[in-house]
Order: structure tokens, then sequence, then C-alpha cells
């Protein structure tokens, strides 16, 4: 099994199947997008012609949506997976969020939630796309001062409520929109469904990986991980390797991989990112060149698979630094893919 060129393949990191970045949000379940700028890079070097413009209309629209959903981070998924996904995700995610408010000792009672969330839906139903600086001003004008921290909390809160979600892109600042005028009402499904569901979209787009990957990507518990993919029945089966028992799902793409290939990935690239385990494509010598500890990804260049360097996404070339291996080569082929999708 090559497990690294089967989680290109299956990644759409190299012969991508797809044309447009709803399409990726379907298949790829939910994909980190904790840096604004570069979410964009991620989700459309998925596609077969990247398009930073395409990018924006699918977002503008409301065909992909950004929201707190997993881990306590930021997440693409399509308008398609958004209801389900909110359902199965918020009580843990709610959770994380009182569990942050009780460490910083920040206390916020029911009464001033249900306030502020209401203000927070008034402003994002009046200006249609509201900013963090709408928000304020806003509860200005009714009295209530509070700092970012605070309010962060209760933008998170609305979030997993199903009140607001992303607004409209802009070049460097989040907005919120009403989810409800937003996103088009799904028929709900029960419980067990979404398990299976999500299961089924992480292994089909991650494959190979182990039940710990899923359980550290889905932040649900090991119970619940479990049960999702017992559901997935006979579509679904193990093998070993190096000592791990990974999962592969009978969709499994095994062709398209060719040697010789440099991707400039982005940071929080689900390519890493959806791992417990990074070892397969990042030796553990040179991790810190491509996160830390405190969770902060760089943007890194891949070569058949391996990360092997850095580059640098917003000067005038790549500016490339390789830690792996000699490389003496041109990377202006990518570069320009690059350049051409923004």
């Amino acid at each position: 099994m090559n497990t690294v060129a089967l989680r290109l393949l299956n990644q759409q990191l190299i012969s991508p199947q797809f044309t447009s970045v709803e399409e990726v949000a379907d298949y790829m379940c939910a994909m980190q997008a904790q840096d604004y700028r570069m979410m964009r890079w991620a989700m459309a070097m998925r596609t077969k012609n990247p398009s930073a413009k395409t990018f924006k209309k699918a977002f503008d629209d409301g065909r992909i949506v950004r929201l707190h959903l997993m881990r306590g981070t930021w997440q693409i998924v399509s308008a398609a997976n958004y209801w389900w996904l909110l359902e199965l995700c918020a009580p843990r995610a709610i959770s994380l969020i009182k569990g942050f408010i009780s460490s910083n000792k920040i206390t916020i009672s029911d009464e001033e939630l249900l306030r502020v969330r209401e203000i927070i839906a008034q402003t994002a139903a009046d200006k249609g796309s509201a900013t963090k600086e709408d928000f304020v001003q806003a509860l200005v004008e009714r009295g209530i001062v509070m700092d970012a921290h605070r309010l962060n909390y209760h933008i998170r809160m609305a979030e997993m409520e199903g009140v607001i979600c992303s607004g409209a892109l802009l070049p460097t600042k989040t907005t919120y929109a009403l989810a409800a005028n937003r996103i088009t009402p799904a028929t709900p499904i029960d419980r067990d469904e979404a398990l299976m569901r999500m299961a089924r979209l992480y292994f089909n787009s991650r494959q190979p990986a182990t039940l710990d990957d899923f359980v550290w990507w889905s932040g649900l518990t090991l119970r619940d991980c479990r049960k999702g993919i017992a559901l997935l029945g006979d579509g679904i089966h193990k093998e070993n390797y190096f000592g791990r028992e990974f999962y592969l799902t009978d969709d499994c793409r095994s062709r398209g991989f060719r040697k010789g290939k440099y991707l400039l990935v982005p940071p929080y690239d689900e390519y890493l990112i959806s791992y417990k385990s990074r070892d397969i494509v990042l030796p553990p010598e040179y991790k810190h060149k491509a996160h830390n500890n405190n969770g902060i990804f760089q943007p890194i260049i891949v070569r058949d698979g391996i990360v092997c360097g850095n580059w640098t996404p917003y000067k005038e070339n790549p500016q490339p630094s390789f830690f792996l291996g000699d490389h003496d080569t041109d990377l202006q082929a990518e570069w320009d893919a690059y350049k051409k999708f923004l």
C-alpha cells in the first residue's frame, strides 16, 4: 500500500476530479479555514482550474460556509452539509466554548447570552453581512460595552445555535450573516445517520487514515467515531501498515499518481491537519518546520507527497527553503498556477 500516493489522490491534491469549490467542500466534509486568506487556495488547489474569483462567488452566494465547527477552530463546509454537521458538532463545540469561558474566569448569564444574541442576529439581518465592528456599534447603541474576548464568545455561541454564519468574503476581514437567510433549511437526519455520513466523507477524502486520526479531526468522542465506522459496514475495511491499522473505503482512488510533482501547500491544510499522526508524510525531526506545539501551521512544499520545505505566499516569488533532500528544482510552474489563481 502506497499510503502517501493514496492520500494525495483522495485529498484531491493531484489529479483533482472537481470543477467547483462547493464540490470540494461536499466531498471533504469540512476543511480547516483558520487562515482567512489562504483557505481560498487550500480549496481551489483541489479543483481542476483554481480561481479566486469563482471561490469568492461561491462564498458570497452561500454555497460554501465558514464557521467554528470542530475543535474550537474555523472550518469551511458546503451549504448542503451545514445543518446536519451543525446538529452533530454543536453540543461538543458549545461545551468547549463554555470551558474557555470558565478557564478565563468570565461569567456570562443566560439573560446576557439571549440579549446579545438577539442584537447580533438583528445586526446581521440589517447589514446583510456584518463585521465585528458592526456588532460593537450595535451593542454600544444599546448601552452594552464589552471587550473583544467576550464578544468572540457570544459570536461563537451564536454560530453554534445556527443563528449566524459567514457573510460576504472581504479581502482580510470576516463578516457574518443570518444563517436562516443564507442557507436553505434541510430535513433533519438522526444522529446515527450523521455519524455514518461524517465517517464516510472523512475516510473517502483522507484515506488511508486511522481511528485516532478520525477522533482527532472530528472532535467527537471515541465511542461516536467507532460507531460511525461500524455503521459503514462492508463499505470500509482495515489494512496494516507500519504497525498501525488504516481504514480504506471501497471508493478509494488509486490511479493518477505521478512522480516528481511539487505542491505549494497553504498553512493549516487538511493534508496535515486531518491526521493526529503526521509522520507518514512529515518526518518527526522536521515537524517544527511545518507546525509548532501551539497549533500554528506554516506554508509547506510537498514533493511526491513528502513535506520537504517551506514557501512564502505573499512575495514576488515563493522563496523556497528546503529542509529535506537535495532539491535543485524550479518551482515556477507551481508558482505560476498559484499566481494565476490569485
